[in-house]
């Protein structure tokens, strides 16, 4: 079993030491690790038993954190997504060339999201970097609303579980493509 706390400090810990946690989101727990460190990230596409090929979500706590891994965006595009943060809104973007592939899976973007939720914006204030975020569940099944349920679940195959509120959506952040603004995924 993972560790199981409401400790921000433990969870900035695992994260530095190259762990994979699950931590609360706007509607479900999700799955994450420093994107820097590519073997947490292999770590956590094993747990989910997700293709790479398909891609995986960064959640930052300001939209600077996200510098690193996105191309320069122009003035339109930043106008279209930026009045949309922080919220529970997904941007795909393009991505730098150089963002490895375990991130953005075949795809010449990635999709990217700066959070109000309390412990994702203290845990990536803390980190000065977004985390990976995808679902805390197996591919295809449903992902994780309770803490306790989803370290009886997974916690043998993760470092720690953040046992604190979810941010009280019911659906899972939208997803917008940040070129025609067209919705992906709704909310």
């Amino acid at each position: 079993m993972a560790v199981l706390t409401p400790s921000i400090t433990q969870a900035v810990h695992v994260i530095q030491s190259g762990g994979v946690l699950a931590y609360p989101t706007e509607a479900v727990f999700g799955l994450g690790c420093d994107p820097s460190r590519l073997d947490a990230v292999e770590r956590i596409l094993s747990i989910k038993q997700r293709p790479v090929h398909k891609g995986l979500i960064l959640i930052a706590s300001a939209f600077e954190q996200l510098n690193d891994y996105l191309a320069p965006l122009d003035q339109a595009m930043l106008d279209r997504v930026l009045p949309t943060w922080p919220d529970a809104i997904t941007w795909v973007l393009p991505a730098r060339p150089e963002v490895s592939y375990l991130l953005r899976g075949e795809h010449d973007t990635i999709a990217v999201r700066v959070s109000k939720h309390p412990t994702v914006k203290a845990l990536c204030d803390t980190l000065n970097h977004p985390l990976v975020s995808t679902s805390a569940n197996i591919a295809g099944e449903e992902p994780f609303r309770s803490a306790q349920a989803l370290n009886d679940q997974l916690g043998a195959y993760l470092d720690l579980v953040l046992d604190q509120p979810l941010g009280g959506r019911t659906q899972p952040s939208e997803i917008r493509d940040g070129l025609s603004g067209a919705i992906l995924r709704p909310s």
